[in-house]
């Protein structure tokens, strides 16, 4: 028993001290060890956005034509077919809402009885009118006939008998040359009566046929073999089962073109001005992690837009796909890394080695801390331009004790030299070398003829500072 317990102490005892070694002598280890060396060569500068695959081309599947004719302005989807379906030219695509045209269809079949029944009497009524008229034609021209005979037997009566039956002969052929006019009159009105009747009763016929061959359209079809996929409306939504859509952009779905495809995808306003047409993109798929493309900046929107459900400013971005892959399909992410710069050989660390103290900038390095010149940045390294030579080991996280490193600062000339260079960069004018008379005469004093010539040709205003222009030549003393 005594055995057993000093077992079970000894194995305590050996417990506790792994842990304190754990705990305390591997964080040590750890802290002191956590150091990186500066490395040269080809530094990418990269903005990483998140997209959403498109083809760069697409044919529409159009809804109805003519819609308007019939003052319909919006038709909603009453069933489609998947999204993403396969499809053969001809095959069945969606079916549209037809009660609004039913509805028109119905009302256009009321109006066209109505005008076949007013075309029926109208012409019945033209019938019965020029029926009469042609009887009453008859009637006169056998009472011409009567009062001619009369005239004709009257030659053997008193002048008074054969005046009045020339008289009445007279009558009887202007009421039938009357007649005769009233029945060309009756005539052409009768025929433009029945014109304009015939007219309105072909329109509606011409109406109840298109609208018949309209609802027929209502039934669609891919126009060609392909991928069914669903339009998005403004505000990213698929437009699928029960979506309406306008008659002024009739488009019920479409059919991509997977050969060739692109990304769109969205830069923040603080990235965008490094984002250039043309510049190189390498892009990954999240359904695929093991697969790569290469691809090319298209297009980089002018104006920004703001996120949905947030304050951020974004520019939209379309990348084009360099590579054809057959398992790219529409609506798919993909992670965007566009190369907006690539420097050659230069100098550069994790962006965690850098520290800052007021405005200078320095890292961890030995027993001191070292001053840097900082240069431009990725997301995870940036470019040393002064301080660190390429090899030289530095500590990714201050040490022990690093409060009390003194700073080891650079050369002045070199703080101005790139001071400089950073201001021509940002287009500020190089400052102006200020000299009195005296400090200029013996600066060029000490240069040769042809550099003194040099000198004074890119600083003019030289000659005011010795002299006012009075001819007497620089560093010569006015001597001749």
């Amino acid at each position: 028993m005594k055995k057993y317990r000093i077992y079970i102490g000894l194995a305590v005892i050996i417990l506790v001290i792994i842990l304190l070694y754990v705990f305390f002598g591997s964080s040590k280890t750890t802290a002191e060890s956590l150091e990186v060396s500066a490395e040269m060569g080809l530094f990418e500068i990269k903005v990483s956005t998140t997209g959403e695959l498109e083809a760069k081309s697409s044919e529409k599947i159009l809804g109805p034509s003519g819609l308007r004719n019939f003052r319909i302005w919006n038709l909603k989807i009453d069933d489609i077919i998947p999204d993403g379906t396969v499809v053969d030219s001809g095959d069945y695509v969606a079916t549209l809402d037809r009660s609004e045209l039913t509805n028109r269809l119905k009302d256009n079949e009321l109006d066209l009885e109505s005008l076949y029944t007013k075309f029926t009497q109208n012409q019945l009524d033209t019938t019965m009118d020029l029926r009469n008229a042609r009887d009453e034609l008859v009637n006169l021209q056998y009472n011409l006939e009567e009062r001619q005979i009369t005239v004709d037997q009257s030659i053997y009566e008193p002048p008074a008998t054969q005046r009045q039956a020339k008289i009445d002969l007279d009558k009887a052929e202007r009421a039938y040359s009357q007649a005769v006019e009233n029945y060309q009159l009756k005539l052409k009105k009768a025929r433009a009566n029945m014109a304009e009747v015939n007219t309105k009763l072909r329109k509606a016929q011409r109406e109840y046929q298109e609208m018949l061959d309209l609802l027929d359209q209502f039934t669609i079809y891919a126009p060609k073999s392909g991928m069914v996929i669903y339009r998005r409306d403004w505000n990213g939504q698929k437009q699928g089962v029960g979506a309406t859509f306008s008659v002024w952009d009739p488009v019920v779905a479409e059919l991509p073109n997977l050969t060739e495809m692109k990304s769109r995808t969205y830069v923040n306003e603080i990235d965008i001005s490094k984002v250039k047409v043309g510049q190189p993109v390498n892009i990954g798929i999240d359904a695929f992690p093991d697969k790569e493309y290469t691809g090319n900046v298209i297009e980089v929107a002018n104006i920004g837009e703001q996120m949905r459900n947030s304050n951020a400013k974004v520019f939209e971005v379309i990348i084009e796909v360099n590579e054809f892959d057959s398992i790219l399909r529409p609506a798919m992410t993909t992670k965007n890394m566009i190369i907006t710069d690539v420097i050659d050989s230069v100098v550069f660390v994790p962006i965690e080695c850098i520290h800052s103290n007021d405005s200078i900038s320095y890292v961890y390095m030995g027993r001191s801390r070292q001053q840097v010149i900082l240069g431009k940045s990725n997301e995870n390294k940036i470019i040393i331009c002064a301080g660190l030579d390429e090899g030289e080991d530095i500590y990714l996280v201050p040490p022990e004790g690093a409060a009390e490193y003194s700073i080891n600062p650079l050369d002045t000339a070199i703080i101005n030299h790139f001071k400089r260079l950073d201001e021509q960069e940002k287009g500020k004018p190089e400052k102006k070398e200020e000299l009195s008379p005296e400090e200029l005469r013996e600066k060029l004093m000490n240069m040769t003829q042809e550099e003194r010539m040099k000198y004074i040709q890119e600083h003019p205003e030289l000659m005011q500072k010795m002299g006012g222009g009075q001819g007497r030549r620089p560093g010569g003393g006015g001597r001749k």
